[in-house]
């Protein structure tokens, strides 16, 4: 009896094994078939970009494509988002994945046929708009999915709810928007998720890898707006005037102490950079005030806390013992937390990771100083975040193009590992959880 409870148990392992083993060839096979018109979704999006909270024609194709397969779908959600729930045959966890669809104001120089030419205003100022952090990939992948899994829902052990997100490069000044507003929306309930995933393409990774991280993965993020005052001149007589213009440069130089004596990088790196500087429009008058706006990143809270106490300091006491006055806004428009992916969730999904693109090709990294509001998600359900390679297989990731600059590029052949590695993690995750 023993004999042949066990010679049962052997018997339906290894059916378990082989069916497992099948799926996972049907959906390479599925993958493959779907590549094509992945690269398609990705190529229309690429060219008609959109920026945070204004993706209507994005949203608007995704809507129609999650309806098409069968799915609840809704529309709307912090402002453009979409979101269309999976109901699989069998009972099981809730599964989100999350795909964000804005672009950047961005002058695109890619000479691709499908580069952006769109115009618009961003801040006041004629600007391009162009996907230049791979959102457009973001979204056309998780459509391959939805259409891969709506084909294969018989065998799925509960749902899967597929976020297509706004804004995560910001709302505009003045409104609410990306995971965050979404999360306060209840994208995360009704039915209540267990575990996210979602997956950032990389301009410096090379196709077919793929990286990750356990714990904190990206840093945490605050943009800000710094404003000085000080008294207006006429150029050939500097010594009736009080420079704003100087006064800022010795800010900028300061701030960059802050990185380079204040933190101590053995543990936890930091950046506090300037991106744009705007006073004056002569060359022989000495404005009255310049604005400079900003960005400081950190990988803990401590770490925050602290570079936002020195800047503060910095900003103010500089321009004052300069006889200017100086003003900040911090966070201006963007407050991420640290990425950090769930450890148990990591090590759990890790073998899912490696089975899609083998052992080999999945990295453990060291934590990033770009950030990603998926962070929201993090806070309230456990969460795996990982980048996909984009970058010409045999390139020198030191003079591949960076994400947020008009010649990012993406190499298309990378794709299908994205699609098999978020199919994978959905039913590997509901196989552990329903055993």
């Amino acid at each position: 009896m023993k004999r042949t409870l066990i010679i049962f148990c052997v018997i339906s392992i290894l059916n378990a094994q082989a069916q497992t083993e099948a799926r996972r060839n049907a959906i390479n096979i599925s993958s493959d078939k779907i590549e094509a018109k992945v690269i398609q979704w990705r190529r229309d999006f690429h060219e008609h970009p959109e920026l945070g909270n204004n993706e209507f024609r994005t949203a608007g194709i995704i809507a129609e494509h999650l309806k098409s397969l069968g799915f609840e779908v809704t529309t709307g959600v912090a402002k453009t988002g979409v979101v269309g729930v999976l109901k699989g045959s069998k009972p099981g966890p809730v599964v989100a994945l999350r795909a964000d669809m804005d672009g950047l104001p961005v002058i695109e120089r890619v000479d691709v046929p499908f580069a952006s030419k769109v115009k618009t205003t961003y801040e006041g100022k004629e600007c391009g708009v162009m996907h230049a952090c791979g959102h457009d990939s973001h979204v056309a992948i998780l459509m391959g999915v939805a259409e891969i899994l709506a084909s294969m829902r018989k065998e799925l052990k509960g749902t899967v709810k597929f976020i297509f997100q706004p804004a995560e490069e910001g709302a505009p000044k003045g409104e609410e928007g990306g995971a965050k507003l979404m999360v306060k929306e209840g994208v995360l309930e009704n039915p209540k998720v267990d575990a996210i995933f979602g997956l950032h393409i990389s301009s410096d990774t090379e196709v077919g890898k793929i990286n990750y991280r356990p714990g904190g993965f990206m840093a945490n993020v605050n943009d800000f707006k710094i404003v000085v005052k000080g008294k207006s001149s006429h150029g050939a007589n500097p010594w009736l005037s009080v420079d704003p213009v100087v006064v800022s440069a010795d800010i900028i130089n300061t701030l960059q102490t802050i990185v380079s004596r204040n933190i101590n990088l053995t543990q936890n790196p930091a950046v506090v950079t300037i991106g744009a500087i705007n006073g004056g429009n002569r060359s022989n008058i000495i404005p009255e005030q310049v604005e400079m706006i900003g960005t400081m990143r950190t990988l803990s809270d401590n770490d925050e806390k602290y570079v936002i106490e020195r800047i503060k300091q910095i900003v103010t006491k500089t321009a004052e013992a300069s006889g200017a006055t100086a003003s900040i806004e911090l966070p201006y428009t963007t407050h991420y937390p640290v990425t950090s992916n769930d450890e148990t969730l990591t090590n759990l999904m890790l073998p899912s990771l490696q089975k899609t693109a083998g052992k080999e090709n999945v990295l453990l990294v060291a934590p990033e100083t770009g950030a990603e509001d998926f962070s929201y998600y993090q806070q309230k359900v456990p969460g795996l975040f990982f980048f996909l390679g984009g970058m010409p297989v045999g390139k020198d990731p030191l003079t591949a193009p960076p994400h947020h600059t008009p010649d990012f590029y993406i190499d298309e052949s990378g794709f299908k590992t994205g699609v098999r590695a978020m199919v994978n993690l959905v039913f590997d995750y509901m196989d552990l959880k329903t055993k």
